[in-house]
Formats: structure tokens, sequence, C-alpha cells
């Protein structure tokens, strides 16, 4: 395999040799370092083999003084190849702009597909695109790799639930899923609503139901709030006590504050590099240094190119450096004591709240400094719902 390697990008003939002394010629060869080989005898006087290209002037020399003489059959090898590429360069030039016409128009879009969305959610859908540049006719190396565009239509488009991108050659395909209306509530059983914890009553609405508190009422645990027993009292009828209760709650935190705090931030110093990757091999083609960044950040993006509807072995690659520096930042006592309430508001909604919990006050009951940090408790009221599903079990 080696030596038709070194063969091809060498050259070769093949010749035919004729007249008398052919083996007395060809053992001469051999003697000069003249290559020969495929001698086949193809009558009495007359022998073919192959030389390499760049023997062919030794032989010349050596057969002045024989009694045959050789003429070429076939050329093969690299040096033939281009030399008939120059002879041709139309040819050779009309393929290669053809073949690049086909691979650039490989990689543009031609085509782009919305199932799933209604009219209105398909237009919201294409002006976000547009914003993008995901439009027909541009080149996919200068567009956001699909899992960015998924990840930025979802965030931005709120008619959405979830929207699959597939890039399939020169086209892209979006699959949208879109929220849908409420699903009719299931039959309830027989139930109360009961306290979750203590707390001051500030807002009661009852769909169904007895309300057994009202607005500046104070509730403990457990306590009925909305009873599911209606009726007098000797014709009690059990149903499922429909309603809101919002109460005033009280919670502690204790919160420590480091005084001196690091982190990183970026200087807005950029450097990009590219490059042609081929399987796990990476071929620089611009930013062929490191930049000299003492903390860096990296980001980088693949795109593959395609040939018509086939996916070439061959992508692009196109690294993000961004240089950081490590910033220390001293708080003043206004700033521990608001990161304090950050953090603890953002504590008790982690923990203990839900979403639709109202901070309604805030009170730094004391603070203590130890150990380059400040420990802070806090009180919160919160305006938040009370209620605890409680079954009426028939018979009680």
């Amino acid at each position: 395999m080696k030596n038709q390697w070194i063969n091809f990008f060498s050259g070769n003939v093949k010749i035919i040799i004729q007249g008398k002394g052919v083996e007395r010629f060809l053992n001469d060869c051999t003697r000069k370092g003249i290559h020969v080989w495929n001698v086949k005898k193809m009558g009495a006087e007359a022998y073919t083999c192959y030389v390499m290209l760049k023997d062919i002037k030794p032989l010349r020399s050596l057969m002045k003084h024989q009694d045959c003489r050789f003429r070429f059959l076939t050329r093969k090898g690299l040096p033939f190849l281009a030399m008939y590429s120059i002879k041709n360069s139309g040819i050779v030039v009309g393929l290669f702009l053809a073949f690049l016409a086909v691979f650039l128009l490989s990689n543009m879009v031609w085509d782009i597909e919305v199932k799933g969305a209604e009219p209105a959610t398909e237009h919201k859908i294409m002006q976000e695109l547009d914003k993008l540049g995901v439009k027909k006719g541009k080149f996919q190396f200068f567009l956001k790799d699909v899992e960015s565009i998924q990840r930025y239509l979802t965030d931005t488009i709120s008619e959405i639930t979830w929207i699959g991108v597939v890039l399939n050659g020169t086209s892209y395909h979006f699959e949208v899923v879109e929220k849908n209306e409420p699903e009719k509530p299931e039959a309830l059983s027989p139930r109360s609503l009961v306290a979750s914890k203590k707390a001051l009553i500030s807002k009661i609405y009852v769909e169904k139901g007895q309300p057994l508190v009202q607005v500046n009422d104070y509730v403990k645990e457990g306590q009925v709030l909305v009873s599911g027993l209606i009726g007098r009292e000797d014709n009690k009828k059990s149903i499922a006590a429909v309603g809101e209760v919002l109460g005033e709650t009280w919670y502690l935190s204790q919160v420590d504050v480091p005084i001196k705090t690091t982190f990183t931030v970026l200087t807005g110093e950029v450097y990009q590099k590219h490059y042609l990757k081929l399987g796990s091999f990476k071929l620089p083609i611009w930013g062929f240094f490191e930049p000299e960044y003492a903390e860096k950040e990296e980001f980088e993006a693949e795109r593959p190119f395609f040939f018509l509807k086939w996916k070439l072995p061959i992508s692009y690659v196109g690294k993000t450096i961004h240089e950081q520096e490590v910033t220390e930042r001293v708080y003043d006592e206004e700033e521990i004591v608001e990161k304090a309430l950050e953090i603890g508001r953002q504590d008790l909604f982690a923990n203990k709240l839900d979403e639709d919990a109202i901070i309604k006050g805030e009170k730094v009951l004391r603070t203590n400094k130890e150990n380059g940090k400040v420990r802070i408790d806090i009180h919160f009221q919160v305006i938040e719902s009370i209620v605890k599903i409680e079954p009426i079990i028939q018979g009680d």
C-alpha cells in the first residue's frame, strides 16, 4: 500500500521495449538503480514494464548504448493528473465552482415549517425568528444553534408550553405545544377547610360551605375555618367546602452575611477562535494564539456542514473566550442589612412560602458581628393562604 501511494505521488509510466538485447537492457537498469517492475514478455523481442517518472531521463541515456527502443503506453500518478488539470483548467474550475455553489446552497436556510400552533402564535414565532436572523436565504454558519433557538422561543413566547426545533438539512422544523385551557374541576368529596398554621385572618371568601371565622380573628393550627357541614342541627348535610382564606403569619429568620465577598466579573475583553473540525481533530483557521487572561470563561458552538441533504463529517467550531477578573467587595452596614433581607426573602420563598404569598412587613431585630460576618435576626409579616383540606368522614 505504501509503494502504491509513493508511485501515485511520484508518477509512473508503462512502457514497451522492443528490439534485441532487451534482457540485457533490463539487467543494466537494475545495476544503475532504475526501478523496473511488472515486467511481462509480449513477444520474441518485446517486453512491457513500469518505471518511475523520475527514471525516464536515466533510462533514455542508458538506451543510447543498446540495440532496443521503447515507447510509452500509459501515464499514471499525480504529476500527470496535475498536467491534465492545467490543460483543462476550465473544466476543473467549473467543477470546483459547481461544488462550491452546491456546498453553500446546502448550508443555507430554504424552508421554515411550524406545526401545532394557531395562526396568531405562528405569526409571533416567525417574528421572533426574524429577530434571531432565522429566515430563508440565511447561512446556517451565522445562526444560533438549535438548543439556543429553542430556549429563546420558550422563554420569549408566553403562549407556548414547549417547542421542539429540528434542523434537517436546509429546513427548520418547529413542533409547538400551546398552553391549553384549564381542565374542568373534578368532583370533590365532602371536606372542611382548616387552618394550616396560627394566623390573623386578613381576607376570607367562601364559595361553598359555612364560614366559622371572620376578618381580624386569631386562629390556631387545625381550627375549622369553613365547615363542610351545612343545614340545621337536626338535618346536617356534608358538602365539599370551597373558598379562600388569607391570614397574616409570622416568621423569624436568621441570616449570616459576610462583610467581605469576592466574585468574578467579565472585563469586556473577548478573543475569538475559529476551527474546522474533522472527527475529534480541530484545525485552527483563525485565532491561533491563546489569550493571556489570568481568569477566563469559554463558550463553544459547533455547526455541521451539509452537502445537499447529507451531513458532512466536517463542522465549524467557534470558540469565544471572555476575560474575567476577581473583585473584592466590602459591604457597609446599610448594604449588609439589605443583603440580609434579600437572602431572608429568598429563603422564605424557597422553603416555607408559596409563590403567591406576599411579605407585608420586615423588621431587623438584632445584629451581631463575629468572624468576619454579621448575623442578623429578621422578623417577617406575611400574607398567605392558610387553608388545609380536612376530609369529612361520614358518621362524624
